[in-house]
């Protein structure tokens, strides 16, 4: 299945993952304990984190090493940016509006 960044943040237990691990690099298990899931649940999270290219996972002997890759959040950032652009358009119609009026005051 191919899974993209915006299906990997649309769970808020993977939004919290990505914030763990944007701070420092963790093992699987090391998520897994800060949570109230199975180490099975954390695991499929991190996978589907994985397969979507936001985390990547580093085998150093028998440990696994989950790390960011930031620069594929970039997607999100970008398709927000028409929202940001339309949002502060309308907020400095509003501040016109609002300046108007109490200028008329």
């Amino acid at each position: 299945m191919r899974r993209d960044v915006f299906q990997a943040i649309a769970d808020p237990t993977r939004r919290e993952i990505i914030n763990m691990i944007g701070k420092q690099t963790l093992t699987p298990n090391a998520v897994a304990d800060r949570f109230g899931q199975s180490r099975q649940a954390i695991s499929k999270h991190i996978k589907i984190l994985s397969e979507c290219g936001i985390i990547f996972i580093r085998q150093e002997g028998r440990e696994r090493y989950c790390s960011i890759q930031a620069d594929k959040l970039n997607e999100v950032s970008d398709w927000l940016d028409n929202f940001r652009k339309i949002w502060e358009q309308r907020f400095d119609k509003l501040d016109d509006l609002l300046n108007k009026m109490k200028q008329q005051k």
